[in-house]
């Protein structure tokens, strides 16, 4: 992997967490927080989408979309187990 794409890599990341945290409110991580958020948040959703047939595309914004989603997955889980 490239210094480029790490750099992609980390900036959809930070979208994306930031992102899944103002719609799910009551999360913030600040900057690291949100970019960690968002990775995690792309492999969930790599993991997931798959498995049940969703597919949104190619391209940056698909990989925000999708990242994002992976995350508000994630940060839903932890509310949940926060709560428990």
């Amino acid at each position: 992997m490239g210094i480029e794409s790490l750099l992609v890599f980390i900036i959809i990341g930070a979208i994306a967490g930031w992102l899944a945290g103002l719609i799910v409110s009551g999360f913030g991580f600040g900057l690291i927080g949100n970019i960690i958020v968002g990775i995690i948040g792309a492999f969930i959703a790599g993991w997931l989408f798959p498995k049940l047939g969703f597919a949104i595309g190619g391209g940056i914004l698909a990989s925000i979309i999708h990242a994002t989603l992976g995350a508000i997955i994630l940060l839903l889980v932890v509310r949940v187990l926060k709560r428990a």
